[in-house]
């Protein structure tokens, strides 16, 4: 028996339908197949959802330490504690330990300090695997020509594609990451709006860590950036860089080339 899984944001209809139950629902979308209307949602293979499980962990378990480290500067804020040099260096577990702070104080920043310690185990651990994976893939090594790419952002990015094949062109690839403009239309009248976001918001991530650093070490992305700050702003810039470093990418994945920029 074959499965079709559907993509709910693109299949509006039944979310707009005025009577909804799962009978209706059901015939809506039997008609919508057998017409070939349906948007299905990509099923990745097996060893693409493991690589995306791998990187999507160890982005969850670095946002867990952000949050906890956030913790620790609100303890120290709140009993009148600051410290401008790096807090969780070496220099930082001295000046923790010196601080004057009341049983209770003490006892909740410890608190936060060894979950801490316990994620930068982890996130060790799976950085190692990471790496490992990703030095083992061809696709990864592709990305990695690019600078500001690493081994962690170039298999999130290619786990998140998965089979680069299954896009006709860059417009798709570019669509899939939601970067794409959002487009408003009544009538003759069209206005563009921000990016629809409509797609995969690691993927999205990704890539603009990608291009912060990236502009700052490639002539060509960098050039790209600044005249585009110049008239417009950094987010705007950032962002469009990111759609600018994609469609190299895709590029390079589909015809298995490393990143070879035109000459300034």
């Amino acid at each position: 028996m074959d499965v079709t899984l559907v993509n709910p944001s693109k299949t509006r209809v039944i979310a707009d339908a005025k009577v909804k139950t799962d009978r209706v629902d059901a015939k809506m979308l039997a008609h919508l197949l057998r017409a070939n209307l349906i948007a299905e949602s990509y099923v990745p293979p097996k060893d693409v959802r493991e690589r995306r499980d791998l990187v999507r962990a160890r982005k969850a378990l670095v946002e867990d330490r952000t949050r906890e480290k956030n913790r620790v500067q609100a303890v120290l804020k709140r009993t009148g504690n600051q410290y401008s040099r790096e807090l969780f260096g070496p220099t930082g577990r001295e000046f923790r330990e010196e601080l004057t702070l009341s049983e209770v104080d003490r006892a909740v920043l410890e608190a936060h300090l060894a979950v801490i310690d316990t994620l930068n185990e982890q996130i060790t651990k799976l950085d190692k695997r990471i790496e490992d994976t990703a030095a083992a893939r061809h696709d990864a090594q592709l990305l990695m020509t690019i600078p500001g790419v690493s081994y962690f952002t170039s298999l999130l990015i290619t786990s998140e594609l998965g089979e680069i094949d299954r896009f006709s062109s860059a417009k798709k690839v570019i669509s899939y990451a939601g970067l794409d403009p959002s487009i408003r239309q009544s009538g003759d009248k069209e206005v563009r709006g921000g990016i629809s976001k409509e797609g995969s918001a690691p993927l999205r991530w990704a890539l603009v860590q990608c291009a912060n650093v990236a502009v700052r070490f490639d002539d060509y992305l960098g050039q790209f950036y600044n005249r585009l700050k110049q008239r417009k702003n950094h987010n705007i810039a950032i962002v469009a860089t990111a759609r600018k470093m994609l469609v190299a990418m895709f590029h390079m994945l589909s015809r298995e080339e490393v990143y070879d920029p035109p000459t300034a």
